[in-house]
C-alpha cells in the first residue's frame, strides 16, 4: 500500500491512513511505502536552494518549519513516552538535514549525491511517525529507510533501480518483519547504490518504489492511495463529465502516465507487469469508492478510453540544409545525446524528403536537452549542415489512449475532426505502432479545448458509466 503526500499532509490524514492499513492488516501481511506531507519535498528542495546561495537566515526558516511541522504532527497522533520518543526520532532526522544545508552552505553547491540524501528527509519523517502511530495503537510497525533495500544505479536525481539485488535485500530486510507480524513502513522514492551512496527514483517515484517492492515481494497487489477516485476518461477540471474507469490495461495506464496523467508516476507499471500483479488507484479520501484496476488485458469497448494532455513541453525540430546529409544519423545523434542526459522523449515526428524531425519533451529538460544535442551534432552546426536548432515552447501535448483503438478504422478521423471545429492548429502528430496511443502536438491555447472537444466526440464518460453499470 502506499500513500501520496496528500494522504500523508496532516495529523488527520495519517491517522486516516494509518486505519486503512489497520483493516487491510487484519487479513493478510502489509507493506507500506509513505511519500512526504504535503509541501515538504519542496521546501527541502527551496531550503538547499537558500544554502547554496548563502542565505542563512532562509536556511534557518526551513529548517524550523520542518520541524515544528512534524512535531505538531507527533502531538496530533501519539501521547506520553512514545511521543517523546519518536519526538526524538524526529529531532534527530531533522538536525540530520540541516547538517546537510550547512555543508551546501559552507560549499556553495549542491552535489546531486548530498541533494538525493537531503530530499529523502520528508519521507523518513512521515515514516516514523505512522510508524510509532501504528504501533502504539496496537499494530506493531517499523520504519525502514528504503536505501537499505532499494539498490539503484548512480543517476542522482532519477536512478534507475536493480531488480536482483533489490529482490535480495528485500528478502533480508523486509520478510522477516512481515513473518514477525510486523508493518514495514518504507520511504518513498529513495534507494541507494552498490556502494551505499544514496539515490533517488526521481519527482514521484514513490509509486514506482512501491512496484519495485511489490515484485520484489512477490505481493498479491498494490494498491496506490492518492486524493482522486480512480484514473478517469479525462481531467475532470477540464471535461466536466469524465468519468473514472473501473479497469484499464497495464499498457493504457502506462501511456496515461506517461502523457501526462498525474495518477500514477510513468515507470510505474514496469516491474509488475511480468508477474501479472494487479495494481489499484484508489482515494485515500474516499475509501468506500472502488477505484480503478490495473490488470493485463480487459474486455472493453473499442475505441478511445480517455485523453491525458500535458503544458509543460517544448518541441524542438532539426533540419539538414542539404537532402543529401543523412536526418537518420541526424537523429539518431540527437536520441544519443537526449539519453546521455537522461531526458525522455515525449513523441518523434519526421519528414519524408527533406527529413526534418521533431523531438517533444519536458520543458523542466529543455536546457539540459539543448546543450546535450548540441554537443552530439556540434559538428554539423558549425558547417552549417544543419539549420540552427528551432524551438517551440508554445505547445501542448494531447494522448488519445485505448486498447479498443487497433484495428478500428475511423478514430483518427472523429478526433482531427473534433479538433479542427475547435479551430485549435494541429503542430504534429504521432501513432504507436500497437495503435495504443494517438499523440497530437497542438498549439498551447487550444489545448484544453482539444480534450473536452476530443472527450465530447469519442463519448468517453459515457463510455465509460455504461461499462461500469454492465459489470
Amino acid at each position: 500500500m502506499k500513500f501520496g503526500e496528500t494522504s500523508m499532509g496532516s495529523g488527520e490524514r495519517i491517522r486516516a491512513a494509518a486505519e486503512l492499513i489497520r483493516r487491510e492488516r487484519a487479513s493478510r501481511p502489509v507493506t507500506v511505502v509513505v511519500s512526504a506531507m504535503s509541501k515538504i519535498t519542496d521546501l527541502l528542495l527551496d531550503t538547499l536552494r537558500a544554502a547554496e546561495h548563502g542565505d542563512s537566515a532562509a536556511v534557518a526558516a526551513g529548517v524550523a518549519t520542518l520541524r515544528e511541522r512534524h512535531l505538531a504532527g507527533c502531538r496530533e497522533l501519539l501521547a506520553g513516552e512514545k511521543l517523546a520518543e519518536t519526538a526524538r526520532e524526529v529531532e534527530g532526522i531533522v538536525a540530520e538535514f540541516g547538517l546537510i544545508a550547512g555543508g551546501v552552505s559552507m560549499l556553495g553547491v549542491r552535489p546531486p549525491a548530498s541533494v538525493d540524501q537531503a530530499v529523502a528527509t520528508g519521507e523518513r519523517l512521515s515514516a516514523a511517525i505512522i510508524a510509532a502511530h501504528l504501533t502504539a495503537a496496537g499494530t506493531p510497525a517499523r520504519a525502514v529507510n528504503a536505501r537499505d533495500v532499494i539498490v539503484t544505479d548512480a543517476f542522482f536525481g532519477n536512478a534507475t533501480p536493480f531488480m536482483e539485488p533489490t529482490r535480495q535485500k528485500a528478502a533480508a530486510v523486509l520478510a522477516p518483519l512481515l513473518e514477525e507480524g510486523v508493518v514495514p513502513i518504507v520511504t518513498g522514492f529513495n534507494g541507494a547504490t552498490a556502494d551505499g551512496r544514496p539515490a533517488t527514483l526521481g519527482r514521484g517515484g514513490s509509486d514506482f518504489l512501491a512496484s519495485i517492492l511489490g515484485a520484489a515481494l512477490d505481493a498479491a497487489e498494490v494498491y496506490i492511495w492518492t486524493d482522486v477516485d480512480g484514473i478517469m476518461t479525462a481531467d475532470p477540471r477540464l471535461a466536466k463529465d469524465a468519468a473514472v474507469l473501473d479497469e484499464v490495461t497495464y499498457r493504457e495506464a502506462a501511456e496515461l502516465a506517461y502523457n501526462g496523467a498525474k495518477v500514477l508516476h510513468p515507470r510505474t507499471l514496469a516491474p509488475l507487469v511480468e508477474r501479472h500483479i494487479p495494481v489499484w488507484s484508489k482515494n485515500s479520501f474516499n475509501p468506500a469508492v472502488p477505484g480503478t484496476k490495473i490488470v493485463q488485458e480487459i474486455r472493453a469497448a473499442g475505441g478511445p478510453r480517455a485523453v491525458t494532455s500535458m503544458s509543460g513541453v517544448a518541441l524542438i525540430s532539426l533540419e539538414p540544409r542539404s537532402a543529401v546529409v543523412s536526418g537518420t544519423r541526424i537523429v539518431a545523434r540527437a536520441l544519443e545525446g537526449l539519453a546521455s542526459a537522461s531526458v525522455e522523449l515525449l513523441a518523434m515526428t519526421s519528414s519524408s524528403y527533406r527529413q526534418s524531425f521533431s523531438l517533444l519533451i519536458r520543458q523542466d529538460d529543455l536546457r539540459r536537452a539543448m546543450a546535450s544535442i548540441e554537443a552530439a551534432l556540434s559538428l554539423e552546426l558549425a558547417h552549417g549542415y544543419l539549420e540552427p536548432l528551432e524551438v517551440n515552447e508554445k505547445v501542448g501535448l494531447l494522448a488519445i489512449v485505448g486498447e479498443g483503438m487497433q484495428g478500428a478504422p475511423g478514430w483518427a478521423g472523429h478526433i482531427f475532426m473534433a479538433i479542427s471545429r475547435e479551430g485549435v492548429n494541429v503542430i504534429a502528430i504521432a501513432q504507436g505502432s500497437s495503435e495504443l496511443t494517438i499523440a497530437v502536438v497542438v498549439s498551447r491555447e487550444g489545448l484544453e479545448k482539444a480534450v473536452r472537444a476530443v472527450h465530447a466526440e469519442c463519448h468517453m464518460g459515457e463510455n465509460a458509466r455504461a461499462h461500469s453499470g454492465s459489470n
